[in-house]
């Protein structure tokens, strides 16, 4: 996908300085990729990669499918949003990377908890209840995953009387929750969960697939970007022709499903519960039998009791995969690696740190336009099998 040339982007609260997240949103699109590309080849330049493919673009604007907001003002006039610079509340309600009926979700919000009378979180003054909303919203139906993150279970009882209304308001909130965490720190969620819906879950669909989304599972904020990464990845998987695929760090399973089949087995592993309950019901969904799912630390798959893979494919967190598992890797050995890192540096270290493989293609996905950040797909072979 090219991006056609376009004007900048206006955005006010970025052009008065009151938000700063994207700090690239003022630079013409296509000379964000082109920087893009660039810097990634230099944090890569010390290792050999055969081939680089053209960047996957991804839309401006409307594309995220999550917000995180924090809860600010005061009980009368409360505010989703972030802190400026100069320490007042700014209503990110209405930015630009959430597509319209999130926004209007997020608008409506303040005024549900004004009248709900649930007081937010002061953090000067370690007082009242709710911390953050968290929203999700599924492209396939445009349904939405709604949590509250509250600091105890003082609010629920607020939060159960005046739910209908805002259900009522908008029905493509299926899933409400509410989360508490009761630290007095800048951590996003809790330990426990609280489902005040029947439905516990979002169905999404990429490329085909059914994907599923609970409240603690990963899944990435631009689905446009996602379904092509995982096409890739399926795509360059199938070469190779596998029987055994390893899934690290498979979250809710979707570069795994992408390449199992009747003919290849498949092998997830993720430290998340929810996601790997997720990650069962794609697969059972497409009745696939061959497949086993485990919710294991990524280093804990030296125990599995499963046919060792001809291809492994690891999604680590920005923290990469580090020296200990390279080394677990590299004695596992697999012919074909699929790597797909959200941060260059680390994953340069731990290409360093796999030096019998050679790097025979990479692909930038545009997942997180106006901002540094970026995903990376690199296809990894033997270095027996890359030089033959």
């Amino acid at each position: 996908m090219t991006p056609h040339p376009s004007p900048r982007i206006h955005c006010p609260h970025f052009t008065q300085g009151r938000c700063c997240s994207c700090r690239r949103i003022e630079t013409p699109y296509v000379q964000q990729l082109t920087a893009r590309q660039a810097e990634l080849q230099r944090i890569l330049s010390a290792i050999p990669t055969a081939a680089w493919l053209p960047p996957q673009a991804s839309p401006q604007t409307a594309f995220r499918n999550k917000a995180k907001m924090a809860v600010l003002g005061a009980a009368h006039a409360p505010v989703l949003g972030i802190t400026d610079p100069t320490g007042q509340a700014v209503d990110l309600s209405d930015c630009l990377l959430y597509p319209p009926d999130m926004q209007a979700v997020l608008t409506a919000l303040p005024a549900w908890i004004r009248q709900a009378g649930i007081p937010p979180y002061r953090i000067d003054r370690a007082k009242g209840e709710l911390k953050f909303i968290l929203l999700t919203r599924s492209q396939d139906k445009g349904e939405f995953l709604l949590r509250f993150v509250l600091r105890s279970e003082a609010a629920l009882a607020r939060i159960h009387t005046a739910l209908p209304a805002l259900l009522a308001a908008f029905p493509a909130i299926q899933v409400v929750s509410a989360n508490i965490q009761p630290i007095h720190m800048a951590v996003l969620e809790g330990e426990q969960e609280i489902f005040l819906t029947p439905k516990q879950h979002l169905e999404e669909h990429l490329n085909g697939l059914p994907l599923f989304i609970r409240p603690k599972s990963f899944f990435q904020t631009n689905p446009q970007v996602a379904a092509r990464l995982y096409r890739c990845a399926r795509d360059w998987g199938r070469e190779s022709r596998p029987r055994q695929v390893w899934d690290l760090f498979c979250g809710t399973g979707a570069f795994g499903l992408h390449l199992a089949g009747p003919d290849t087995g498949l092998t997830g592993i993720e430290i998340e519960p929810e996601a790997i309950a997720c990650a069962r019901e794609s697969a059972r969904r497409l009745g696939l039998e061959n497949v086993r799912f485990a919710a294991l630390d990524a280093a804990g798959f030296a125990g599995l009791k499963a046919p060792a893979p001809d291809l492994l494919v690891v999604n680590p967190p920005r923290r990469g995969l580090g020296i200990e598992l390279c080394r677990q890797l590299a004695q596992l050995h697999p012919p074909v690696m699929l790597y797909s890192s959200c941060n260059p540096h680390t994953l340069a270290r731990d290409l360093a740190q796999l030096p019998d493989y050679r790097v025979v293609r990479a692909r930038l996905f545009d997942m997180f336009p106006h901002t540094t950040h970026c995903e990376v797909l690199v296809q990894l072979a033997a270095a027996r099998m890359a030089d033959g």
